[in-house]
């Protein structure tokens, strides 16, 4: 099979991780592989007679047609001008007169590092027409190729779907008019094309993440988090425009991220004639009486009247009123400014959205997404419908293109009809839970929500080691509790601090500011409650907590387990108790992600993206980088297919002398195999615990020693800096969400438990408990359950989801066809 892939429409990060993964992929599996210039544009256009593909430009010599081996598709020369931007230049090698380009597997190196899409984007009016498809048929049938791999938003795929749709009816008419030959015909008589979702505002319908938003989001958060400052310094008011047409995923991200006061989306417009009202209200007191606001229908305390000296409202492009009015910015900022006399700013972040390099996951999930294209292409049958490969959770999927282009379009649809409900429907759930989980971390009540016998005295604390997001987590809680009624007490440095009684009350406005605080504001420690537990109940009781939550690691579930099974003997202990999992290991059993690991991956990347940089400078230099993770390979295993490491070790794996006599073969071969003087840096990646005897002192001083004239070697720690820094968007938004569903569930087994009529009141086995998230939902796990799936001797889940990338991560540096190569050549040398 011959497979084509194109960028279409506006650009996002993560296209080029696809483009890498798809022709990747598509070597391994013995297709040809070619990259399509300029979108559907460079369909259009074709190469000139001059420019055909001959089919032997490799400096390996001919190239049979579905070849297996990848040495015989290992580069065309073109990748250098297509990652250079030179592909036009004048002189020497050019791309001029060439938009269907023959790509091997080194013209695609290092791709996924770079924002935008190097294989170029435009929107065709040509390819709108019959012609203009007729056209594009005929240059895809002159090439051979009989399947397309389409990355762009809805009206890109919605184009995809037109073409496959019209295919049989173009090739027939090109070949009544003579244009191909009936061999032709027939060969192409049918073509396959699969879609992937490139689009920065998360607005395809049938999937959690579209290519793209994430890097995007990142970019707002980055904004805001800067903007912060100042405005605290001068007390101002920012308002912020991010992009949305028809889509808030952003603005809500960003504002449930970044702790705004106000937000302005599409799907969830606000009252025509109420709205800058409310705004107000929220913002800052507009009179003294509290009874002159009942107008709003709001019974709200004011951010400014409670101290704060910073106000953001963040504004989707395509935000309107109930009328259907668009909200602008510049007149939001006029009511701030007019009607508060706030000093008032507006920032429109525009096309910066877009920039920049993808983060962990716009590599991460475009390269499974990638693969997932190709293997739906070789399955594909005249009779199966045109995927859309999306995701949902950590899962990647495959659902009917045009299901979700038409469900995508209802949401609009149902914008202009004023049927706001259906079109909050229409988005994944989760959106509708951000939403609410939004207003209720933004708005301080005059009045608690319970009446005084449902309210608790709420414990939170922070177990184990420092993770990105678990201050985030303490303000959802503490700022529903708020809102609840309850009293919400903070245990500082964990166990060690309860028994010491550094124990104190938390407040509203006391936690503004640590959405994007990085580590513990708690402080963390990693002793557990059986130091003495007896005391530990005693300060429970002494404190009169009635439910208690803990953030952290695989040291906090070992605690609640202490704690649940410490209730036949204390009945202190017989309340709601939950572990929120935050560690940047990933190691708690069951779920398949915990706050923190995000950030950390984010900070690996940005470090091996730097440290990469240096050793491809050397040209040919390999870096041995450790990484923490404790006996959990996580942070390595994704680490590696995020950054395009050739080599990982784990503890899950080990490291023996077998494997490592295979590295230093596979490592020779392929600089062997590079092109003279254009030799890139390599990344090993070695979990800290991967082995007591084979350290990263010893690899790399191994390495060096074999690499003899073919490369050298250097190592590189990252040890806690994996830990530090401002968490990202995605743990801060995976904080409030999960910990408001924590806050949920501690009430519901508080009001079971005080129905109960004894005084000694025995709280149920399934009110210790865990969260988890499990494939596409959240799940709640019994602490007593969750023991017979954790490996306690090394801390961390018996089975892991993501120990199967591993074979993946081999597959992209092509590890068993380079070692099967070195073998044939091993023999051929003994013979």
């Amino acid at each position: 099979m011959k497979i084509a892939v194109l960028t279409s429409g506006g650009d996002s990060a993560g296209m080029n991780a696809v483009v890498r993964a798809v022709v990747k992929t598509a070597i391994l599996k013995g297709c040809e592989t070619w990259i399509v210039r300029e979108g559907y544009e460079g369909l259009v256009r074709g190469n000139t007679e001059g420019h055909r593909h001959s089919g032997s430009a490799s400096p390996h010599g001919k190239f049979p047609e579905h070849q297996e081996d990848f040495i015989h598709n290992l580069r065309y020369g073109d990748g250098e001008l297509l990652k250079d931007g030179t592909g036009d230049h004048l002189g020497g090698r050019t791309l001029r007169g060439r938009y269907i380009v023959r790509v091997g597997w080194d013209d695609v190196r290092g791709w996924f590092a770079e924002g935008g899409t190097l294989i170029g984007t435009a929107r065709s009016t040509t390819f709108r027409t019959w012609e203009g498809r007729l056209t594009a048929a005929h240059n895809m049938i002159k090439e051979g190729i009989d399947a397309l791999v389409v990355c762009g938003g809805d009206g890109s795929l919605t184009g995809a779907d037109v073409f496959r749709s019209e295919w049989p009816k173009l090739v027939q008419e090109l070949h009544a008019s003579g244009t191909i030959t009936e061999e032709q015909a027939a060969k192409h008589a049918h073509l396959k094309i699969v879609g992937l979702v490139g689009s920065i505002d998360n607005d395809m319908s049938l999937t959690d993440l579209t290519i793209g938003a994430p890097t995007a989001l990142h970019r707002i958060c980055e904004s805001i988090d800067n903007i912060n400052s100042t405005a605290v310094s001068h007390s101002r008011a920012f308002v912020l425009e991010v992009m949305g047409r028809h889509c808030g995923w952003l603005a809500l991200m960003a504002g449930v991220s970044c702790g705004a006061d106000f937000i302005f989306i599409p799907e969830s417009p606000p009252d025509a004639n109420r709205w800058e009202d409310e705004m107000c209200q929220m913002i800052q007191k507009v009179s003294e009486d509290p009874d002159s606001h009942n107008h709003c229908g709001l019974t709200s305390l004011q951010h400014r009247d409670a101290g704060k000296r910073k106000t953001i409202v963040i504004v989707a492009e395509g935000a309107i009123d109930s009328n259907l009015q668009p909200i602008r910015s510049d007149f939001v900022k006029d009511v701030l400014s007019e009607r508060l006399g706030l000093d008032t700013r507006v920032t429109t972040l525009g096309h910066t959205q877009r920039g920049g390099k993808p983060c962990a996951m716009d590599r991460i999930l475009p390269t499974l997404q990638g693969v997932e294209a190709v293997e739906a292409l070789l399955e594909a049958t005249p009779d199966t419908p045109s995927y859309m490969i999306g995701v949902r959770e950590n899962k990647i999927t495959r659902v009917p293109l045009m299901e979700a282009v038409q469900m995508t379009r209802q949401v609009s649809e149902a914008i202009s009809q004023k049927d706001f409900k259906k079109a909050m429907s229409l988005r994944d759930p989760e959106f509708g839970e951000t939403l609410e989980g939004f207003y209720t971390t933004s708005v301080l009540d005059y009045e608690p929500r319970l009446p005084h016998h449902l309210r608790m005295r709420v414990a939170i604390m922070h177990q184990g080691a420092p993770a990105g997001g678990m201050n985030a987590a303490t303000r959802a809680a503490v700022r529903y509790c708020i809102r609840q009624g309850h009293k919400v007490f903070a245990i500082s440095n964990g166990f060690v601090g309860l028994l010491d009684d550094n124990v104190h009350q938390l407040s509203w406005l006391g936690v503004d500011n640590w959405m994007t605080r990085g580590g513990s504001e708690l402080g963390t420690n990693r002793k557990l409650p059986d130091i003495d537990l007896g005391a530990v109940a005693a300060k429970f009781q002494h404190f009169n907590f009635h439910a208690f939550l803990m953030i952290g690691g695989f040291e906090a579930f070992t605690s609640l387990r202490i704690l649940e099974e410490g209730r036949k003997h204390y009945p202190a202990f017989n309340i709601p108790m939950v572990h929120l999992p935050a560690t940047i290991s990933n190691n708690v059993p069951l779920t398949e992600f915990s706050l923190g690991s995000d950030t950390s991956l984010n900070a690996l990347v940005d470090a091996c993206d730097a440290i990469k940089q240096s050793a491809s400078a050397s040209r040919n230099r390999v870096f041995v980088v450790e990484t923490q993770g404790g006996k959990c390979g996580y942070i390595a295993t994704m680490g590696a297919l995020a950054t395009g490491a050739c080599i990982v070790y784990t503890p899950e794996r080990g490291i023996n002398l077998d494997m490592l006599r295979n590295d230093v073969k596979y490592l020779k071969r392929r600089y062997a195999l590079d092109a003279k003087g254009k030799s890139e840096g390599r990344l090993v990646l070695r979990n800290e615990n991967s082995s007591e005897v084979y350290t990263t002192e010893f690899i790399t001083k191994m390495l060096k020693e074999e690499g003899g004239t073919l490369f050298d070697s250097r190592s590189a720690s990252l040890g806690h800096t994996l830990q530090g820094g401002i968490p990202s968007p995605l743990d801060r938004a995976r904080a409030v969400r999960l910990s408001l569903k924590c806050m949920a569930f501690i009430e519901q087994h508080h009001q079971a438990l005080i129905k109960q009529p004894t005084r000694n009141k025995q709280a149920s086995p399934e009110s210790a408990a865990v969260i988890t998230i499990q494939g596409t939902s959240v799940q709640w796990v019994p602490v007593r359950d969750m023991v017979e799936h954790a490996d306690m001797k090394n801390r961390r889940g018996k089975h892991s989801w993501w120990e199967d990338q591993h074979e993946l991560i081999e597959a992209l540096v092509a590890r068993p066809q380079v070692l099967a190569k070195a073998g044939k050549d091993a023999a051929a040398s003994v013979n």
